[in-house]
C-alpha cells in the first residue's frame, strides 16, 4: 500500500509542477508537509491524505473506465431484448442511439465539472452550490435514494441468478438476504481503485454470460418459451405500436442502461489525474454502446415475442442456469458499487474536516461499516417490497436517472456557461445551449409518464405471469414479457 502511495504521490506531485496548466496547477491535491516521514496530500474534497489510511487518490484512467462500464453495463442489458419488443427494432435502435449520446455528453459535463470545482463530490454538492444547505440535503436525499433503489435492484438480479442456477431450492426472500450479506462484505472495501479489481473479472463475465445466451438463442430452433412443438410465431415487432405510457417505461428503461452520471462524481474525485476522466469515459462508452447493440438485437431477433426479461432466461433451463452461473459475479459488483457510492457519500458527510475520515481509527470504522450496513438493508428492504425486475428498472430509471442523468448535467452545463450567454454569439455555443434546453425538457416528459407507464407495469405484473408477493417465496426467475 505503501508503494501505491508514494505513486500517487509523484503523480500528483508531478501534476503540481506543471504550472502551465490550470488544472494541473490549481485543481490537484498538493503536498502539505511530512509528519514523522509519512508525506500527506492535500484533497479538496478527502483533506489529507497520508500513508497511514486508505488512499482516496488512487484510481488509474484503466480502472476508472472499467468501473464506468460496471456502473452502466448490468441491470440495463438485461431488459435491452424486451424494450426492443416493446418500442420494436427499428425504433428501439435509434432511441438508444440517442439515450446513448444525451447520456455519454452528461457525463462529459459531470468529468468537466469536477474539474471546475474539485470540491465536488456528489450531486448533494452540486445542490449546496446552488441553493445552499437545503439544495445540499434534497439534492442528497435524491441521490441517496437513487443510489440504493439500484443496489435493491441488484439484489433482486442476484436473487434471480440464485433461483435460477438451483432451481428455486429455497424461498426467494433467503436469497435475497444471502445477497445482502455479500453485497455488504465487498462493498466494505475502502477505496474505488481496489474495488476496480472486482470490475474487470466482473464486467468479462456478464460478457461472456450474455454471449452464452445468444448463442444459445441463435443455435436453438425455438426460444424456450415459445410452443416446443408445432408452428409458433416469433412476432419480430419492426415497428412497435406501444401505448404512450408503455413506450415511456420503455425509454426508461433505456436511459437507466446507460445512467452512469451520479456515480461518476465520485469515479472522477478518486482519480489519481482526473484531467483523463474524458479518456476513461470514451473507451467506457465506445464498449458499452457496440456491447448493447450486438447483445440486445441479436436476442431479440431469436426471441422475439418469447423474450424473457431479465434476458438471461431465453434460451432455456440449461443455459439459463449456466449463463446466470457466469454472470453472478457481476450482478453482485453492480450491487457492491452502488452501495458502495452512497455509503461513502454518507461517510464523508459525517467525517468530512476530520482525521478520522482518512486514518484508520476506530471511529472511522465505525462510520464506515455502519453507512454501507444502512445502504444494503434498506436496500433489501426495497428488493423484497417490489420484487418484479423490469418494473422497478423501469421506476428507477424515469424517477432518478432522468433527473440525475439528464436534467442536473444539463443544468450544470448551464450554470458554468450562461455568464456567455451575452458575449458568446457563435453558432456552437447556441446549439449546446438548444441541446441542453432540449435535454431538460424531454427529460421531464420521460420522468412523469415514464413512471407512471412503470408503475402500471408492476401492479399488472402482480395480476398476471411474473408477479411476485412482497417478501414471498416465489420463483421469480421465470418471468416473460409480452407485450
Amino acid at each position: 500500500m505503501q508503494a501505491d502511495n508514494a505513486s500517487t504521490i509523484d503523480s500528483l506531485r508531478k501534476e503540481k509542477n506543471e504550472v502551465n496548466d490550470v488544472d494541473a496547477a490549481v485543481r490537484t491535491p498538493s503536498p502539505t508537509g511530512t509528519h514523522a516521514g509519512i508525506v500527506d496530500i492535500e484533497d479538496a474534497v478527502f483533506g489529507a491524505i497520508g500513508e497511514d489510511g486508505p488512499n482516496y487518490r488512487n484510481l488509474g484512467w484503466t480502472g476508472a473506465a472499467i468501473v464506468m462500464v460496471k456502473v452502466q453495463v448490468g441491470l440495463g442489458v438485461l431488459s435491452l431484448p424486451s424494450t426492443l419488443h416493446t418500442l420494436g427494432m427499428v425504433p428501439g435502435v435509434i432511441l438508444m442511439l440517442v439515450i446513448c449520446a444525451m447520456n455519454s455528453w452528461s457525463d462529459w459535463v459531470v468529468g468537466n465539472f469536477k474539474r471546475n470545482h474539485p470540491e465536488v463530490y456528489s450531486v448533494a454538492d452540486v445542490g449546496y452550490m446552488w441553493f445552499g444547505p437545503i439544495g445540499r440535503e434534497v439534492f442528497g436525499a435524491i441521490y441517496w435514494i437513487f443510489m440504493v433503489a439500484v443496489v435493491g435492484s441488484s439484489l433482486l438480479s442476484i436473487s434471480i441468478a440464485l433461483n435460477a442456477m438451483s432451481m428455486h431450492a429455497v424461498c426467494t426472500a433467503v436469497f435475497v438476504a444471502v445477497a445482502l450479506v455479500i453485497t455488504f462484505i465487498f462493498a466494505s472495501i475502502q477505496t474505488l481503485d481496489r474495488i476496480a479489481w472486482l470490475t474487470w473479472s466482473a464486467v468479462f463475465g456478464l460478457v461472456a454470460a450474455l454471449l452464452v445466451v445468444t448463442i444459445g438463442v441463435a443455435v436453438q430452433d425455438r426460444p424456450a418459451d415459445a410452443p416446443q412443438s408445432g408452428p409458433w410465431d416469433k412476432n419480430l415487432v419492426i415497428w412497435g405500436q406501444p401505448s404512450f405510457l408503455a413506450a415511456m417505461s420503455a425509454i426508461a428503461q433505456l436511459v437507466t442502461a446507460f445512467a452512469g452520471a451520479p456515480a461518476f462524481f465520485s469515479i472522477a474525485a478518486e482519480m489519481r489525474d482526473v484531467r483523463l476522466f474524458n479518456r476513461s469515459l470514451l473507451c467506457a462508452q465506445s464498449f458499452m454502446l457496440s456491447l448493447y447493440l450486438a447483445i440486445g438485437i441479436t436476442v431479440y431477433y431469436y426471441s422475439g415475442q418469447y423474450v424473457a426479461s431479465p434476458a438471461l432466461g431465453s434460451a432455456g433451463v440449461l443455459l439459463k442456469r449456466v449463463a446466470y452461473g457466469v454472470a453472478l459475479p457481476a450482478l453482485i459488483v453492480t450491487a457492491v458499487i452502488y452501495a458502495h457510492l452512497p455509503a461513502k457519500w454518507m461517510f464523508v458527510r459525517a467525517l468530512q474536516g476530520t482525521a478520522d475520515l482518512t486514518k484508520n481509527t476506530v471511529k472511522h470504522w465505525v462510520f464506515w461499516l455502519g453507512s454501507v450496513f444502512l445502504v444494503v438493508i434498506c436496500a433489501y428492504i426495497l428488493a423484497s417490497a417490489v420484487p418484479v425486475f423490469s418494473g422497478l428498472l423501469g421506476v428507477i430509471g424515469a424517477l432518478f436517472c432522468t433527473g440525475l442523468c439528464l436534467q442536473l448535467p444539463s443544468c450544470m452545463w448551464l450554470y458554468d456557461r450562461w455568464g456567455q450567454r451575452y458575449t458568446n454569439k457563435s453558432w456552437k455555443f447556441r446549439l449546446l445551449v438548444a441541446w441542453n434546453i432540449f435535454q431538460i425538457i424531454g427529460g421531464t416528459v420521460i420522468m412523469v409518464a415514464g413512471t407512471w407507464g412503470s408503475v402500471l407495469e408492476i401492479r399488472d405484473a402482480y395480476k398476471a405471469n411474473g408477479g411476485t408477493k412482497p417478501f414471498g417465496c416465489d420463483d421469480n426467475s421465470n418471468s416473460v414479457k409480452n407485450e
